[in-house]
């Protein structure tokens, strides 16, 4: 969507562990980049978690994470350099930048530790990941991209960056791409359409086996729709949200002061770290759903 956009210039892909492993992401995003006929630069980045071991999601988005059909890229390779270092040096170069995070935030975390600073020169960060209102995709509490990292994604929500989180609630339901949506799609017989309904065949019987919903759901790019439009986020308000880190049943559980109340006496003591390094984030509660389908198709053209 980003790479198709007339509207924006993409200035990296930086790849992290996550659905699958690093390398095997590298690879995905030269392939996506290649069938886009875009030259821009891909970094490898982190290859586990903070802190943990990786547990990635190969039995929802199949082993090579796009349905197992063989994708690769044909000349493309990946840039020299890490992801990280990319990451602080395009940043840094680029005050005002809009930054969007689609898989476990350990490249963001790892940057922000190493430039502290950096937060000041983003625009606009839209993180997908977190479910800041109902049951998770991996557990009842949490969503994949934050329970993988439950670290990183606690040390980006406590610092500066001027987040707006889709939660993985926000693909679902109506949003989820349909029967007959799915054969309007290939009907546009482009080489887009079928690679964006193949790739993700096996992650749509995965969905049904989880949810019981039938269709596609498409988490990522529902974020990138509201990165390129903001007016598709029809209902968004602004708290203090937290990651709760432990190894238990709410490992990854995103947590949001929705009553403004971290601030009262009573909480102040447990939300000190958020209220001293962090801010108030912008979560987003429902989407235009519409729009967000017809910037899909237009998308897939």
């Amino acid at each position: 969507m980003a790479l198709r956009s007339p509207f924006v210039n993409v200035l990296a892909i930086t790849v992290v562990a996550g659905n699958v492993g690093v390398d095997q992401g590298t690879q995905n995003a030269l392939y996506t980049a290649e069938l886009c006929g875009s030259s821009v630069p891909v970094f490898t980045g982190a290859a586990a978690p903070l802190v943990r071991p990786l547990e990635d999601a190969a039995w929802f988005h199949g082993r090579d994470g796009l349905g197992d059909h063989g994708y690769r890229p044909l000349a493309r390779t990946p840039e020299p350099g890490f992801a990280v270092d990319a990451i602080i040096r395009i940043i840094q170069a680029n005050p005002g930048i809009e930054v969007i995070t689609l898989g476990p935030l350990t490249n963001m975390a790892l940057a922000l530790a190493q430039s502290p600073r950096l937060a000041a020169n983003v625009g606009r960060c839209v993180v997908m990941g977190g479910a800041p209102c109902c049951e998770g995709n991996v557990t009842p509490a949490a969503e994949y991209n934050f329970w993988v990292d439950p670290e990183a994604a606690r040390a980006v929500l406590r610092s500066q960056l001027p987040i707006e989180l889709v939660g993985w609630q926000i693909c679902r339901g109506a949003a989820v791409v349909n029967g007959k949506e799915i054969e309007e799609i290939l009907g546009l017989r482009t080489k887009f359409a079928e690679f964006a309904i193949r790739s993700n065949d096996t992650a749509a019987t995965a969905y049904q086996v989880q949810t019981g919903e039938i269709g596609v759901a498409l988490p990522d790019p529902t974020a990138m729709a509201i990165l390129l439009d903001p007016t598709l986020a029809l209902v968004a308000s602004d708290h203090f949200m937290d990651v709760q880190v432990d190894s238990g049943i709410t490992r990854g559980m995103s947590v949001v002061d929705r009553l403004g109340v971290a601030e009262d006496t009573r909480n102040r003591g447990v939300w000190s770290e958020v209220l001293q390094r962090g801010r108030k984030q912008t979560v987003v509660w429902e989407m235009d759903i519409p729009g967000w389908k017809k910037a899909l198709m237009q998308a897939l053209r």
